[in-house]
């Protein structure tokens, strides 16, 4: 059903297997567990355009989260005249919440074909998508620290045996990968979740998705990592890995945006008018009048015989020296 999805995603981890087993003995665990990663990395290589737009799309919504709670208590009764008002404020604003689901409806079937693909290898099968009879037995043989990547911790000990392990090797490579993986789930959450504005933080159906997203869905490493083939939970870590790095460089790149419109606009960040300069230019000019004013009493204050503020009369004086 989902071959469409199947067949690319086998063909990328054959290309990279092909790479890496060049320089590496392609029956390593090493070299199918750097097939995994780089596999990720192509993926959300090519997801980085959408991945930008969801932010920018995310952001937009979160300016005009007010707006959008208005409309819902104002309509909230006529769902048809609610929708028809969301839409218009999208189009007037320019942003589309389903754009910013984007980069997360892709990766859910990709997860999906990736657990095909893994699944696929086990012993005795002729082929495996793109995958030959010797690719299938490559990856069959392959294991880091003698956990097999095709293998689950939770499998019986004796489907463990067949493949050539057991579960102390399984637990002791797969528990350290279950635990990484949920932290760097629950930091990447993190760090999506300090980026709300505080309108958006304070809607209470928000606040339950933060918990959600911060605790509840890094459990699900913990919880379903024991039933999840090595290879998976690698995908998982190196996936939310990318997400975390990813995030700070594309964040810091729309910070910088930010500043840089403001700038060009002449508003703070408030959206404001700077009205610094002309308040400095106006504080320069009195200091002078005052300066000026200044002077001209000192100036006054020097002239001999003149007391602040009094104007004296000498025609008296000059009177009496001329009848003498």
């Amino acid at each position: 059903m989902l071959d469409f999805i199947n067949y690319p995603v086998s063909a990328i981890l054959w290309f990279w297997h092909s790479i890496f087993g060049f320089v590496l003995d392609p029956a390593s665990g090493y070299a199918w567990a750097l097939s995994v990663v780089f596999l990720v990395f192509t993926l959300r290589t090519l997801l980085f355009k959408p991945f930008l737009h969801q932010v920018r799309s995310m952001k937009k919504m979160q300016e005009f989260t007010p707006q959008i709670r208005e409309l819902q208590e104002k309509y909230g009764n006529d769902r048809q005249r609610l929708a028809q008002e969301m839409q218009k404020l999208q189009l007037e604003k320019g942003f589309n919440p389903v754009g910013g689901c984007l980069p997360v409806l892709v990766q859910a079937p990709v997860f999906i074909g990736l657990f095909q693909v893994l699944h696929g290898f086990h012993p005795g099968a002729q082929s495996n998508f793109v995958f030959s009879r010797d690719d299938v037995t490559s990856f069959v043989e392959a294991d880091l620290f003698g956990a097999k990547l095709s293998n689950t911790m939770g499998q019986p000990a004796d489907v463990l045996a067949n493949f050539g392990t057991d579960r102390p090797s399984m637990l002791a490579i797969g528990v350290p990968l279950m635990i990484v993986a949920a932290i760097a789930t629950h930091f990447t959450s993190r760090h999506s979740v300090q980026r709300q504005t505080t309108d958006a933080a304070a809607n209470p159906q928000t606040a339950v998705m933060n918990r959600m997203v911060l605790w509840v869905f890094p459990m699900f490493a913990i919880i379903g990592g024991p039933f999840l083939p090595l290879a998976i939970l690698v995908y998982w870590l190196a996936n939310n890995c990318w997400t975390l790095v990813q995030q700070r460089i594309v964040y810091r790149r729309s910070d910088r945006e930010e500043a840089e419109a403001a700038v060009a606009d002449g508003t703070t960040g408030d959206g404001s008018a700077d009205s610094s300069p002309p308040a400095v230019v106006e504080s320069e000019s009195v200091s002078s009048d005052a300066a000026e004013a200044t002077g001209r009493s000192a100036t006054a204050a020097d002239q001999p015989g003149d007391a602040p503020g009094v104007i004296e009369n000498r025609s008296r004086d000059e009177q009496s020296g001329e009848s003498r």
